[in-house]
C-alpha cells in the first residue's frame, strides 16, 4: 500500500473549480516530484494534503495517509498529523522561521507540541537534528538566530523542523528557487539523503524540470489544475506526449536567437577599475586596531556598447555589492567606476546625467513598485533623472505608451495597477521603466530567477531583441548559470570579492579554467545530464 494516495481530488473556491481529477501517490522511500508553472495547481495541491486550503473550499475525492482518509478530519486531528505525520518545507526560510527564537528553540518547539517529553530532552532531539542537516553545534551554536545564517543554512533549519519529529511524508514546495547552484546542490543532496535513511516520502514541488530529473523516481507534470501527464523521471520525459510538457521541456533549455552588433571600440558603456569596497568591523578589544571585510577586492572589468555580461558565483562572492557601487549606491574605498566615460565621484556618487544612463531591474518586480501607483506613474519614475524638464501632457503619455509597448504590453496597460498583471507582466513593467529614459546600461539582478521556465523564456527572448535592436548593454547578475549562457556573450565568474575568470560565454562554458568554475557548473542542473546518469545507473 502506498503511503499516500491521492484519488479523484477536486477542489472548488465558492464556483471557482481549481482542482479537477487529481490522482497521485507516493511510497516509503520514493521522491514525487510536481512540475508546472504558476497557477498550474501545485502548491493548492500540497496545501490540500495538508487540509490547510482557504475558508470555503470544497473537496471531492480521497486523501489517504498511511491508511487514514484526511478530507474531511477535524482540526484538532489534523493539527496532530502536520508536523508529527506530515512535514512541510517552504519556498522562503526567512518567512517560515521565527525572527525572534533561536533556531535550536525553534527545532526544540516542534518537537514538544507533537512529542511529551521534557524539555531538555527536546532540545537533544532538536541538536541532534541540526547535526543530521549538516549544522554541527560546534561551527553553528543552537542559540544563533535565523538572520545570523546565511540563505542555505537556514533552509536546512527548517528541513530540520520539518523531520524533527520524525514525519512519514515531507511535502517541499520550492525548496531550493532562491538559492546559488552549489547550495541549491547541497539541500537537494540532504533531502534525498534524509529520503534514503529514513524512509521518508517526498513530494517536490518545482517549475525546474533539471531539479526533478535529478533527484525524482515519479513524476507528475500540471496545467490548469490537472495532471496532464504522469509516471516514472526517466521513461516520462524521454517519451512526452502533451503539447504543454512538450512546450516545458523545449522552455527549459530555450535560447534566445542574437544577432549582436559589431563591437566597433570607443568609450566603454561601463568601466570599472581596480575598485574595492570595504566593511569596517567591530573592535573585538577597546584599544584593537580597527579591522574591516573585504567585500569587492580590486575588481576590474568592462562593458562595451550592445555588450552582454553576466556576472556569476555563489551568494556572498561580492556580486550585487559590485553592484550597488556600480550604481553610486555605496561609497568604494579604492579603484574608480566610469559609465559612459563620465568618472563617478567614489564620496559623493553619480550626478543625476550619468545616473540617466544606468537603469537597474530587480529580482521580485512586485516588491520593487508602489502598489497604490498606476503603471504610467510607475514606468516615468526615471524622468526625474532627465537634464531638461520631464516630458508633460501628450509628450508623457506617448513615451509611456511607447516603452510598454517596446516590452510588449499595450499602452492600455498604463492605467492599470501592478496586482493586475502576473509575474512576467511585472518584470516586462519593470523592465519598460528602465528602457523609458535610454539608458546605455541596464544592470538586471536575478531579474528571472523566480520566473517559471516558458516566462522565463519570453523574457530572454525580449532582452535580447531590445538588445540587439536598441544597443542596450546589460549586465546580467545571476545563479542561474544556464540563463546567463542563454543571453550573454561574455561571463565573469566571482569568487570572495574576486574576478577569477573572464571569458566569452561559450568558451567558459564548455572548458572552464579555475576549478571554481568547474565547480559551479557541475552544480548545476542539467535535465540531459542528469537523465543520462539516470539511464547508466538503471
Amino acid at each position: 500500500m502506498s503511503l499516500l494516495t491521492v484519488s479523484n481530488l477536486s477542489l472548488r473556491i465558492g464556483e471557482t473549480p481549481i482542482l479537477r481529477d487529481i490522482d497521485l501517490s507516493v511510497d516509503a522511500g520514493q521522491v514525487l516530484g510536481i512540475i508546472g508553472e504558476s497557477g498550474s495547481g501545485k502548491s493548492m495541491t500540497a496545501l490540500s494534503i495538508m487540509q490547510l486550503a482557504p475558508a470555503g473550499t470544497q473537496f471531492g475525492g480521497s486523501i489517504v495517509l498511511d491508511g487514514q482518509e484526511l478530507i474531511g478530519r477535524p482540526e484538532r486531528d489534523m493539527c496532530a498529523i502536520r508536523g508529527r505525520d506530515v512535514g512541510m518545507v517552504f519556498q522562503e526560510p526567512m518567512t517560515a522561521l521565527n525572527p525572534l527564537m533561536t533556531i535550536g528553540d525553534q527545532v526544540a518547539e516542534t518537537v514538544l507540541v507533537h512529542r511529551r517529553i521534557a524539555r531538555a530532552e527536546a532540545e537533544r532531539i532538536a541538536s541532534e537534528t541540526l547535526d543530521r542537516v549538516g549544522l554541527p553545534a560546534a561551527a553553528f551554536p543552537r542559540d544563533r538566530y535565523p538572520h545570523e545564517l546565511s540563505g542555505g543554512q537556514r533552509q536546512r533549519v527548517v528541513i530540520a523542523m520539518a523531520i524533527a519529529a520524525g514525519p512519514k511524508l515531507i511535502i517541499a514546495d520550492e525548496p531550493t528557487t532562491a538559492l546559488d547552484v552549489t547550495t541549491q546542490a547541497q539541500v537537494l543532496t540532504l533531502l534525498k539523503r534524509l529520503v534514503d535513511e529514513d524512509g521518508l516520502g517526498l513530494i517536490l514541488i518545482t517549475h525546474d524540470l533539471a531539479v526533478v530529473a535529478g533527484i525524482a523516481d515519479t513524476v507528475a507534470i500540471m496545467k490548469a489544475g490537472e495532471v496532464v501527464e504522469a509516471g516514472p523521471t526517466v521513461e516520462l520525459f524521454r517519451n512526452l506526449t502533451h503539447p504543454y510538457s512538450k512546450a516545458l521541456f523545449e522552455a527549459s533549455s530555450h535560447q534566445p536567437p542574437r544577432n549582436p552588433p559589431a563591437v566597433t571600440g570607443g568609450t566603454p558603456v561601463l568601466a570599472v577599475d581596480e575598485v574595492v569596497r570595504d566593511y569596517p568591523l567591530h573592535r573585538t578589544r577597546l584599544f584593537a586596531p580597527p579591522k574591516h571585510f573585504r567585500a569587492v577586492d580590486h575588481v576590474s572589468l568592462k562593458i562595451e556598447r550592445g555588450e552582454n555580461v553576466g556576472l556569476v558565483g555563489e551568494s556572498g562572492c561580492g556580486k550585487s555589492t559590485l553592484a550597488r557601487a556600480i550604481m553610486a549606491l555605496e561609497p568604494i574605498q579604492g579603484g574608480a567606476i566610469a559609465i559612459d566615460g563620465s568618472w563617478l565621484d567614489p564620496r559623493h556618487g553619480a550626478s543625476f546625467d550619468t545616473r540617466r544612463k544606468l537603469q537597474v531591474v530587480f529580482q521580485d518586480p512586485y516588491g520593487s513598485f508602489n502598489p497604490r501607483q498606476r503603471v504610467d506613474t510607475l514606468v516615468s519614475e526615471p524622468f526625474h533623472l532627465l537634464k531638461s524638464a520631464a516630458p508633460q501632457g501628450a509628450e508623457r503619455d506617448k513615451r509611456i505608451a511607447r516603452a510598454l509597448e517596446e516590452v510588449g504590453l499595450s499602452s492600455a496597460d498604463a492605467h492599470k495597477y501592478i496586482h493586475e498583471f502576473s509575474g512576467g507582466q511585472r518584470q516586462r513593467v519593470a523592465i519598460a521603466r528602465a528602457l523609458i529614459i535610454e539608458p546605455s546600461l541596464i544592470i538586471l539582478d536575478e531579474a528571472v530567477s523566480a520566473l517559471d521556465v516558458s516566462i522565463r523564456a519570453q523574457i530572454l527572448d525580449l532582452l535580447a531583441n531590445l538588445s540587439d535592436r536598441l544597443q542596450l548593454s546589460y549586465l546580467f547578475i545571476s545563479h542561474d548559470l544556464s540563463v546567463v549562457r542563454a543571453i550573454t556573450d561574455r561571463v565573469l565568474v566571482m569568487r570572495s570579492g574576486k574576478i577569477v575568470e573572464d571569458g566569452p560565454t561559450e568558451q567558459v562554458f564548455a572548458n572552464p579554467q579555475h576549478a571554481y568554475t568547474q565547480e559551479l557548473l557541475a552544480a548545476t542542473p542539467n535535465l540531459e545530464r542528469a537523465l543520462r546518469e539516470r539511464e547508466a545507473a538503471a
